[in-house]
This record gives structure tokens, C-alpha cells and sequence, in this order.
């Protein structure tokens, strides 16, 4: 259940930035804006680890540096939802960007990327997710 309400808070608050990161955008630039989110999502971030989290940081060594570029996956990621909002609108944006994730994702599970173990795309899924690229399609038209 908890899974289920983070991915639901999350969900809503990646909606909320990238409205508000769109109004911000039309006043200073996107990459201007996309400097500012990731830096205050640093700092935001900074905050709780200093006084909410105690843990060690020894396993930072053990990271592949390949995964240590998330960070430049985010900014690409407020980039693209800035622009895309401006052209398309919020509703079409995210049902977009929802599509592309479970596009990502199934590729990686399809292959094992990431060292995440391979997983089988079964009917269900398969079912469901050309539901949501039909729902995008109507949404759109």
C-alpha cells in the first residue's frame, strides 16, 4: 500500500512541476528553468539528507558512474515536459510521457538493461498498454 501512495504522490507532484515549470519558463528560458528545478530539488534534497536521514555513503563506491548521471536524465526530463506542455498542453504531455515510460521500461525489462532481471511481456500488459496509446490517440485527436 505504501508503494502504491508514493507512486501516486509522485505521479501528482511530476504533474505539478511541470506546470509550474512551464509558467516559470515563459518568463526566464527553459534551461534556465530546468537549472533552477534541478538545483532547488537539490537543495530540497540536501535538507532532508542532512536532517532526516542518517545512513552510511561507503556503498557510493560500489555505484557504476554510469548511474551516477541520473541527474542529467532529470534535466533532460523538465526540459522535454516544458516544451512539450507548451505545444500540446498538460493532459496530452503526461499521458505522453506516460506512454514513453512504459515503452522505456519494457524495453529494459525485455532486455535486461540496467542489470534489472528480464522480464516477460505477457497479454494483460500488452493489453493494457496499447489501451493507454489509444486512450493518448483519442485524448489528442
Amino acid at each position: 500500500m505504501k508503494g502504491l501512495i508514493f507512486a501516486l504522490l509522485g505521479g501528482a507532484f511530476i504533474t505539478l512541476q511541470g506546470v509550474a515549470n512551464a509558467r516559470i519558463s515563459q518568463d526566464i528560458g527553459t534551461w534556465q528553468t530546468a537549472s533552477i528545478t534541478q538545483l532547488t530539488g537539490f537543495l530540497t534534497a540536501l535538507f532532508v539528507l542532512v536532517f532526516f536521514v542518517k545512513g552510511p555513503w561507503n556503498g557510493l563506491r560500489k555505484v557504476k558512474p554510469l548511474y551516477l548521471i541520473g541527474g542529467t536524465f532529470g534535466a533532460i526530463v523538465v526540459f522535454g515536459n516544458v516544451t512539450a506542455i507548451h505545444f500540446i498542453g498538460v493532459t496530452l504531455t503526461v499521458s505522453a510521457m506516460l506512454i514513453a515510460q512504459l515503452a522505456m521500461t519494457f524495453l529494459i525489462d525485455q532486455n535486461g538493461w540496467f542489470e534489472v532481471k528480464k522480464q516477460k511481456m505477457r497479454i494483460p500488459q500488452l493489453i493494457g498498454m496499447t489501451m493507454m496509446v489509444a486512450g493518448v490517440v483519442i485524448l489528442g485527436w
